[in-house]
């Protein structure tokens, strides 16, 4: 991001550019993407299907490895790091929300959040974690007992709760209607906030993008535009 300090980059890629074989056809995913992620922000990542935007996210998040490029979480090279350092970045530094919610069918809430919590260094509370999503109330409810929009902010509680330096979330909404979709973002927006979270949203939801700091959108395997938005809308303004 041009004019600004390495200082607050908490992640970043450089020339990312991801191929894969199918056959004896060469799929781009990505091609020479530069892409930093400043601390404390909130950018949402819009794109059609298959555009490369969840590829980056994954990139980002440590669960791939890139063709060509490097990602960097602070002063570790990352693009370079075997695979137990990518599973100690992940456990300790990063929360996953994705469209599906995987929760596990015989655990109640707290049980299903808890199970993130036993494995983090410096975990809240799975009661607390529920309760910054607004679903203090449903603690022993099972996931059959709970609408997809309550499931879905179980998720996001179960990946907050061991208090990640950073959010990435793919499609969080895509299986839910708008009304609950906005209760979705505000639980996201709330652990932002409140925990100064920093969070990447991928969406193909254009609306969306009035709720970040920042709007990169993706075509074609690459940046076509990168644009800061000085007055975020709170979820409950957005319509769609």
């Amino acid at each position: 991001m041009a004019g600004t300090s390495p200082m607050h980059v908490l992640l970043g890629g450089h020339g990312l550019s991801k191929r894969y074989a199918m056959g004896d056809v060469e799929v781009v995913a990505l091609h020479d993407v530069d892409f930093d992620l400043l601390e404390h922000e909130l950018v949402v990542m819009l794109g059609p299907s298959g555009s490369g935007k969840s590829t980056l996210l994954n990139i980002l998040g440590g669960l791939d490895i890139p063709t060509t490029g490097t990602v960097t979480y602070r002063d570790q090279d990352l693009s370079r790091a075997d695979e137990a350092t990518l599973t100690r970045y992940r456990r300790d530094h990063v929360g996953f929300v994705f469209q599906f919610y995987n929760l596990i069918p015989s655990l109640t809430a707290r049980e299903n959040v808890a199970l993130v919590a036993d494995i983090a260094e410096k975990p809240m509370k799975a009661e607390d974690a529920l309760a910054l999503v607004g679903l203090e109330e449903r603690l022993d409810h099972f996931p059959s007992q709970l609408s997809g929009g309550q499931q879905q902010r179980i998720a996001i509680a179960r990946a907050v709760v061991k208090r990640p330096e950073i959010l990435l979330c793919d499609e969080p909404t895509g299986a839910l209607d708008a009304s609950t979709g906005r209760l979705v973002l505000e639980a996201i927006e709330r652990v932002h906030r409140e925990l100064g979270t920093t969070v990447t949203i991928v969406t193909h939801n254009a609306p969306i993008a009035q709720m970040g700091n920042r709007t990169v959108t993706l075509r074609d395997g690459a940046i076509a535009s990168d644009d800061r938005n000085d007055h975020p809308r709170a979820p409950a303004e957005i319509v769609w």
